[in-house]
């Protein structure tokens, strides 16, 4: 089995330039720079910054060019894709990842934009109200016991 995905997080290092393909459809074209940290030989610590092109299609492409702009974080899920075209006799390339989904950083004020959310909801954030630590006592649990025949697994 091959597997060609990639998982980014990062500041857009432009806004994204939407444009429409002869079919109608839309096309998104933006820059997305990620660093890492991390300690030399010396043991002093150093920063890398890695620039990635992005592209995106369709109603995601609709979607990022409304909403993000040049500096906003944004996690982006996709696969790597290499283009390569002729340019005055010299063969040109470029790598780029295509955006199967994403999702919105934080705003740099702490809220949230509409049409997006900052942080995927935990499972125990939307099955349960949250309760006060008084609130436990009015729980009425079951008298009776359970037999572990009983259960279908």
């Amino acid at each position: 089995m091959y597997l060609n995905k990639v998982l980014l997080y990062g500041n857009l290092t432009r806004d994204p330039e939407v444009r429409a393909l002869p079919s109608g459809q839309q096309v998104a074209t933006f820059g997305l720079a990620t660093n890492r940290t991390f300690k030399n030989k010396e043991g002093a610590q150093q920063e890398q910054s890695e620039f990635h092109n992005i592209v995106s299609f369709g109603r995601t492409a609709e979607v990022m060019g409304q909403y993000l702009k040049k500096g906003r974080p944004v996690y982006v899920e996709g696969r790597i894709q290499t283009r390569s075209w002729d340019k005055d006799g010299v063969k040109q390339y470029r790598t780029e990842i295509v955006v199967d989904t994403f999702q919105f950083g934080p705003q740099a004020g702490g809220g949230e934009s509409r049409g997006g959310s900052t942080a995927p909801a935990r499972a125990s954030d939307t099955e349960r109200p949250q309760e006060s630590p008084d609130q436990g006592a009015d729980i009425q649990y079951p008298d009776e016991e359970i037999n572990p025949e009983d259960i279908p697994f």
